[in-house]
């Protein structure tokens, strides 16, 4: 483990130590190690009651900490369902009210980005950010031409930070996948590496700007979601400036609630949004957090959501989207035995797994949640029983699916806010059955074929001439085949390591053996005879504990 990762993880401890957290550092199994050395800390003596609440000492901590941690904070605080009160009330304010860092030093990183005189592009710029966020920040300004804008900045030190704490996690994730066993089927490698190029992306505007267009383009016209317009000539990697957009953010139900907004037809409204975006588009927004989201409410019997912040986004293979639509509608219709064929043929079970058993377990957790309105189901409830069940089936959480469940969750927790008596599963059904016939039309099966014809074409065109190259190469006996050796390898290594280990074994054997004897036969010095027992034991020790400690890979040190 390197000195600064292990700094930053006695780091973490310490921060929720002084906020008096450090039940958390008690009950967390992978920091068990190094709890002596809090045990033995000035700061664990000497805590002092702050009077704050535990949602407030919460909210502290996770903003001292950083980043990665806020953003695990404002996925926390959509789920009010699942938290106390006063800790979802805490968690909300990491939303848009972490503490920003001074204006100044934000106009300073602007002009050095453009590299040239600020007023030149921007004018009326308020150092006072108008919220500030877990990465960047945002002010107000306008254009030469007058407009209102928006201008995100980066806060300084993010890249190190972030690289820091992605190194902690690939640690903490290592150590989970080799210790303990029941971690290594929910992927904790894979699931830090999607999270490492999701974060990554979040520090490039630029990328954010282009999902932005993206989204912008994909909804242009639509009545259901507005999405604010880029202003390219202004953006840099470290600086995104956009159209300034007056709605109402969505947590702010009082003030919606005064000017009469239709939140069924909001709720539904979202809910047909996500299925668009994730079944129709296959480009979705990823981070939909309240602070993320506001209401155009000028005509509140048709009120139109409008997104910001576009740092995550997320597509899906298109075999995934295929199995996951299909995997919808069957759980719309109660066809259990098709939910579990689905998982089968997707790889996403072994491919002997029983379907009648994993047929009977899907029904057990989805039969009870039909016929109910949104405040009577608990996705996050039902999915940890379905992740139970895969568990029983050797199932395998999928890494690329993250994003998307954590975007239905979301979903779902500002559901639940909007409207609790929200029909989730009819709202989505026309989406997702749309979806379903389009894709399998005559029209679309044309659009895919000419889309491929001009891949085909030059296949064909290329074929004469490789055929008789490759039949002159194997009348030459010059015909090679690539042969991919790292399979090889890797069993050339582990039949060294357990040729090593059995070695060990023997070795071990024999010193015990000859430590009987020596005893045995009353030889002198009789203390070399527990001394050859000491050693044969410590060496078959660890010849058994190698064989318990599985090979896996890990992050290359930066």
């Amino acid at each position: 483990m390197r000195l600064r990762v292990l700094a930053r993880l006695v780091q973490i401890e310490r921060v929720l130590v002084r906020h008096r957290l450090d039940d958390f550092v008690r009950a967390t199994h992978l920091y068990r190690p190094l709890r002596l050395v809090f045990f033995i800390s000035p700061w664990t003596w000497f805590q002092r009651d702050t009077g704050l609440s535990r949602g407030a000492r919460l909210r502290l901590a996770l903003e001292e900490l950083g980043p990665i941690f806020v953003k695990f904070g404002q996925a926390l605080s959509t789920r009010r369902d699942l938290l106390p009160g006063d800790i979802a009330d805490e968690l909300a304010r990491l939303q848009d009210n972490v503490p920003p860092f001074p204006g100044a030093i934000a106009r300073a990183m602007i002009e050095r980005s453009y590299g040239g005189p600020f007023d030149e592009r921007l004018r009326d710029f308020d150092e006072t950010p108008l919220a500030a966020a877990s990465i960047a920040q945002v002010h107000t300004a306008k254009l030469a031409d007058g407009r209102e804008v928006i201008v995100k900045v980066l806060r300084p030190g993010m890249k190190d930070l972030i690289e820091l704490d992605l190194e902690v996690m690939y640690t903490l994730a290592g150590l989970a996948q080799r210790w303990w066993p029941p971690s290594r089927r929910l992927k904790p490698l894979e699931i830090v590496r999607e999270y490492e190029k999701t974060i990554l992306d979040e520090l490039d505007l630029l990328r954010e700007a282009a999902n932005a267009s993206q989204l912008r383009r994909n909804f242009a016209g639509s009545p259901l979601l507005y999405v604010p317009e880029i202003y390219w000539d202004h953006c840099r990697t470290d600086v995104l400036v956009m159209e300034r957009i007056h709605g109402i953010q969505i947590g702010e139900i009082e003030r919606l609630r005064e000017l009469g907004t239709d939140f069924k037809r909001l709720a539904e409204s979202g809910v047909e949004i996500f299925f668009t975006q994730v079944f129709v588009h296959n480009f979705f927004h990823a981070d939909m957090h309240p602070g993320n989201i506001f209401v155009l409410a000028g005509d509140p019997a048709n009120p139109r959501y409008a997104a910001v912040d576009f740092g995550i986004v997320g597509t899906l293979d298109l075999r995934d989207q295929r199995y996951l639509a299909e995997n919808f509608l069957a759980v719309f219709n109660r066809d259990y035995r098709r939910v579990a064929t689905l998982h089968v043929q997707s790889g996403w079970v072994p491919a002997d797994t029983r379907v009648d058993e994993m047929e009977s377990a899907i029904r057990t957790i989805c039969e009870p949640i039909f016929d109910r309105p949104l405040k009577e189901i608990y996705f996050g409830a039902v999915l940890l029983r379905l992740f139970e069940a895969l568990r029983r089936f050797d199932g395998q959480i999928q890494p690329q699916l993250l994003l998307l469940q954590k975007t239905l969750l979301n979903v779902e927790g500002l559901g639940r806010q909007l409207y609790p008596d929200l029909d989730i599963w009819q709202t989505a059904s026309p989406v997702l059955r749309r979806w379903m016939r389009e894709r399998m039309s005559a029209r679309s099966v044309w659009l895919e074929l000419r889309r491929g014809l001009p891949d085909a074409l030059e296949i064909f065109k290329a074929l004469p001439s490789l055929a008789k190259r490759t039949i002159e190469q194997a009348q030459d006996g010059r015909l090679l085949l690539p042969i991919d050796t790292r399979a090889l390898d890797q069993l050339r290594a582990s039949l060294a390591r357990q040729s090593r280990r059995s070695d060990r074994i023997v070795i071990g054997a024999a010193l015990v053996v000859a430590a009987v004897l020596w005893v045995g036969l009353r030889l002198r010095p009789s203390w070399f005879g527990a001394l050859l027992g000491a050693a044969g034991l410590i060496v078959w020790i660890y010849a058994w504990l190698q064989g318990r400690s599985p090979q896996h890979p890990s992050r290359p040190i930066r």
